[in-house]
């Protein structure tokens, strides 16, 4: 069954309640009033969520679902971020939209081509799928970790992902910030890379935390090639503007 936008909205609510916020259910107070009393109707009659008293809360078979709608949005949130250069109130607003867009098989496709990102531009984690779990053989990334990257290829980076603030610190001093340019100079024994005149070395962890949007081959740049590519990219986003 098709769910209504704000029934999936309501999963998504209560997912991140349950999961991130530790909270054990939200109010069906709350919920109707940010999203109608019929969503939550559907989702009942779909057995996703269970209503006593005032307190709702997601059934076994609900937070399949409610996992998959949050998948979703943060992967839509990443590729409106990192390849469509969208930011702002803008980002979390075309992300809602997205989440509704794409089928099922779709988000694994993009979550390839980013390179599997593991947190949204928020810094919360994106549920991993099936995709992340065996690695994809489909479509080239577009977005990698330094450390897979060749010498001698370019983009600029996209996203950090650290485990903790000193290695943020020590990226951000060789100023390795989200939108510079950089090129992977050498692979072994450490990864050196060039950022504006500079070029600095770091081992595999390190490079592993610093995901680049690579640069488009030259035979990819041309325009009936670029449009074969990205022409369902070009379809959501139409979609985005005009839901």
């Amino acid at each position: 069954m098709k769910l209504e936008d704000k029934a999936e909205e309501i999963l998504e609510s209560l997912w991140i309640a349950v999961e991130e916020d530790r909270q054990d259910h939200l109010s069906v107070a709350e919920l109707e009033t940010a999203c109608g009393d019929w969503p939550l109707e559907q989702l009942v009659h779909a057995g996703l969520v269970t209503i006593e008293g005032d307190q709702v809360r997601l059934t076994e078979q609900g937070r399949p679902s409610a996992r998959q709608v949050v998948r979703r949005h943060r992967l839509g949130e990443r590729l409106l971020a990192d390849v469509l250069n969208t930011g702002g109130t803008l980002l979390h607003d075309k992300a809602c939209k997205f989440e509704h867009l794409l089928d099922r098989g779709l988000d694994e496709s993009i979550c390839s081509l980013l390179g599997h990102p593991k947190v949204c531009p928020h810094g919360r984690p994106i549920p991993p799928g099936r995709c992340c779990q065996e690695g994809s053989s489909g479509p080239r990334k577009l977005v990698v970790p330094l450390s897979e990257m060749s010498p001698g290829q370019e983009g600029k980076i996209a996203y950090l992902y650290t485990k903790g603030t000193s290695d943020m610190q020590k990226l951000t001093s060789m100023g390795v910030f989200p939108g510079t340019p950089v090129k992977l100079l050498q692979a072994f024994p450490s990864y050196v890379f060039q950022v504006h005149q500079s070029q600095f070395a770091v081992d595999k962890a390190m490079a592993d935390s610093i995901y680049v949007r690579l640069a488009e081959p030259a035979e990819a740049r041309r325009p009936p090639q670029r449009r074969r590519r990205f022409g369902w990219m070009r379809r959501l986003w139409a979609a985005g503007q005009t839901s």
